[in-house]
């Protein structure tokens, strides 16, 4: 199997599509990238709401998500004094070409909805 050939089956979209569907339902409109749901993801964990975030702030929470879904290569070491999670890389991330990349990100994503009973 070639790198990233797992992440680009065809269930992907279809398990992709139900995460779609539920920010439609909870937003009532379609995430404008996944660093949009990654964004998201990022808010849910730092379990403070919804707020104004500056621009560094949104990328932290970008970042949250994102170890937040791939928890077999990051764990989190401590939150700071304002309660923000602060992250480790514990494995290597496989090298991916950007589509692979993508694909790699959905299905990380679906398997974290799946596991927070947020998609079925």
């Amino acid at each position: 199997m070639e790198s990233g050939e797992k992440y680009n089956n065809g269930n992907l979209r279809i398990e992709w599509l139900k995460v779609v569907d539920f920010f439609i339902d909870l937003t009532g409109k379609k995430p404008a990238d996944i660093n949009n749901v990654l964004y998201t993801i990022g808010i849910q964990e730092l379990g403070k709401g919804v707020q104004d975030f500056s621009k560094e702030e949104k990328q932290d929470l970008i970042h949250i998500g994102t170890c937040a879904v791939l928890t077999e290569y990051y764990r989190e070491t401590h939150k700071d004094e304002d309660s923000w999670p602060h992250f480790e890389q514990i494995k290597e991330i496989p090298f991916l070409d950007l589509k692979e990349q993508v694909a790699f990100l959905r299905h990380h994503i679906i398997q974290y909805f799946y596991e927070n009973d947020l998609i079925q």
